[in-house]
């Protein structure tokens, strides 16, 4: 005898698991509310309306900043219907304007008025110029206690009534009321008031400000209305991006929550870092991190040689590099004048072609690029250069030479590579920033790839013409090459002080404005054309909260992370202290 053995199956979750994840432990009904979970909630619907309904008047319900949810149910009325009901209506009030006449009454203004409006409705509808509606409003509110649910409630009627409109609570139909406000198009309610197309279109446009797309990456929540910042930024004119904050306040947190996330969405990405804020997310990502010090292994060659890109002419490419690098070499030397600016030009395109490097090549593969002490060889043997070679001994073979007259030794062939310049002096961090730029903006126009350059503390190359006028550059020409460059500072008056300040802020389609000081808000304020609320913003917002702007739309903004993106990039001391206790 053959036994039947039945073997257990594996759990697979499935659809129908999907309701149980998302619905809460239990609901408790009440006549004049609910409670889900632990917190409460109550639908109101609106009755009455008055005469008139100006546009935009549900503004100040939909920037409540209470939770809430909204449903507006809009059902089309038959014409034909309408107008045999509004015939009855208007022999009813007709009759009783002849009552009172014939009794010698006082006139009544209400039913007179009421009178015109249906005839004149009436011959809008004829005339096909309106269309009549049945419309349900309904609002649900909540509150982590009753006592706060009945204070929202209040201020609701108030807002309201404010406007002469009026709202009840959907007494002993709470639970119809709550599946009315769910996005489920059901109308359980079923309480409506009758309005023509004027009325009904000045619920419409919603006049919030939305920065809500189907395409891009999440910035935030915006505080005016509880919804989601998604942006895509290479969707406006330009992808550039300027944040400007005061120490502490968020503004890196908030650049490498939207690096996490552009990575996700197969964008490279790019970064500048002055204080090794970035090394741990790069660690944890997988990504490339090279320290530029003078005793780095890692190196950069200024004068490597730029690839040609397919559709551009060697010689302008060639030239180009040139510029680039005499700005460079100023900005080692200091002030120079116009003739040894003229010899300098001179000088690097000689250097150049003592290695057989022309503007006439078409391919410079395989030939090994000039060192800066290179370039002092050719200056030492020109009549007048002697001054500039000289100057340039510190960076040859002085204590600067260990990270500028070297041979590049670094691989780009990542989706994330950083570049820290911590262990740099003060005075050579512009200088580390302009050779990592140059560089970095060769393999750019190398090949062309959807990606973010990320410079923090900007005001570093503000302070110098050379390279604040190579940074503009960047920006300005970044979008041919699908790039899209963010500069951080917290020294606004820097970088606002620079010529090239304010068209690099007037180049940036995005902008991230985080708390600022009362000394630099005037100037924040006439920049960016702020009101005195934003101002007021500003000055009182807390850590990761600010404005962000994008185009013509700016909504007061709130960073916040998940779990595990916190637990890359916090900073805060206290976070880090637990992460190393629970290692």
């Amino acid at each position: 005898m053959n036994e039947k053995i039945n073997i257990p199956q594996s759990y697979k979750p499935g659809v129908k698991d999907i309701k149980n994840v998302i619905a809460p432990s239990g609901v408790e009904i009440n006549a004049n509310y609910l409670k889900i979970g632990n917190k409460f909630a109550k639908t109101i619907f609106v009755f009455t309306y008055p005469r008139y309904l100006s546009s935009g008047w549900f503004d100040s319900i939909i920037n409540s900043p209470q939770l809430l949810d909204i449903s507006i149910f809009v059902h089309p009325v038959d014409t034909a219907t309408a107008l045999r009901s509004l015939r009855k209506k208007t022999t009813q009030i007709e009759a009783q304007l002849m009552e009172r006449e014939q009794k010698g009454l006082v006139r009544d203004p209400i039913l007179e008025t009421a009178f015109q409006d249906i005839e004149n409705l009436r011959d809008q509808l004829q005339q096909a110029q309106e269309k009549l509606f049945n419309v349900g409003t309904y609002i649900t509110i909540y509150a982590d206690t009753k006592e706060d649910l009945e204070k929202v409630e209040e201020s609701f009627y108030s807002t309201l009534e404010s406007q002469l409109v009026y709202a009840k609570p959907a007494v002993f139909q709470q639970m119809e009321g709550l599946t009315s406000t769910f996005p489920l198009n059901e109308d359980k309610l079923l309480i409506h008031t009758p309005l023509n197309s004027g009325p009904v279109s000045s619920f419409f446009p919603f006049v919030s400000m939305d920065l809500t797309s189907d395409e891009g990456v999440l910035y935030g929540i915006n505080r005016h209305n509880n919804s989601l910042i998604i942006f895509d930024r290479f969707s406006l004119e330009n992808a550039n991006q300027v944040v400007f904050a005061k120490a502490g306040s968020g503004k890196s947190y908030a650049t490498k929550l939207e690096i996490i996330r552009s990575l996700m969405m197969g964008t490279d990405i790019l970064v500048i870092d002055p204080e090794n804020e970035y090394e741990k997310l790069a660690e944890s990502v997988g990504g490339s991190y090279f320290k530029i010090s003078l005793s780095s292994k890692n190196q950069i060659n200024p004068f490597d040689i730029p690839i040609i890109p397919e559709d551009e002419d060697p010689a302008n490419v060639f030239r180009s590099h040139i510029l680039n690098l005499t700005g460079l070499v100023k900005l080692m030397l200091g002030e120079i004048t116009a003739e040894e600016g003229a010899m300098l030009d001179i000088a690097i395109t000689e250097t150049y072609a003592s290695r057989d490097i022309t503007a006439d090549k078409k391919d410079f593969t395989g030939i090994t690029p000039p060192l800066l002490g290179d370039l002092q060889s050719v200056l030492q043997n020109m009549d007048g250069g002697k001054g500039m070679a000289q100057r340039l001994e510190r960076f040859t073979k002085g204590s600067y030479a260990g990270f500028t007259n070297q041979q590049t030794n670094v691989d780009m062939k990542n989706k994330l590579i950083v570049f820290s310049i911590r262990d740099l002096e003060d005075e050579l961090r512009p200088i580390a920033m302009y050779i990592i730029l140059n560089y970095i903006w060769n393999l750019i126009r190398a090949e062309m790839k959807k990606r973010i350059l990320i410079i923090d503390e900007a005001w570093w190359m503000m302070k110098y013409k050379d390279s604040a006028d190579f940074l503009f550059s960047i920006v300005k020409r970044g979008r041919k090459y699908y790039l899209g460059v963010t500069t951080i500072t917290q020294d606004v008056e820097d970088f606002m002080n620079s010529p090239q300040g304010r068209p690099i802020i007037y180049n940036s389609s995005l902008q991230l404005l985080l708390k600022q000081a009362p000394a630099t808000i005037e100037l924040i304020s006439k920049t960016f054309h702020l009101t005195d609320a934003e101002k007021g913003l500003l000055l009182e917002a807390g850590v990761g909260e600010g404005l962000f702007s994008a185009g013509l739309k700016h909504v007061a903004i709130q960073i916040v992370p998940s779990y595990y993106e916190n637990q890359i990039i916090t900073t805060n001391p206290e976070e880090l202290m637990e992460q190393k206790k629970l290692k």
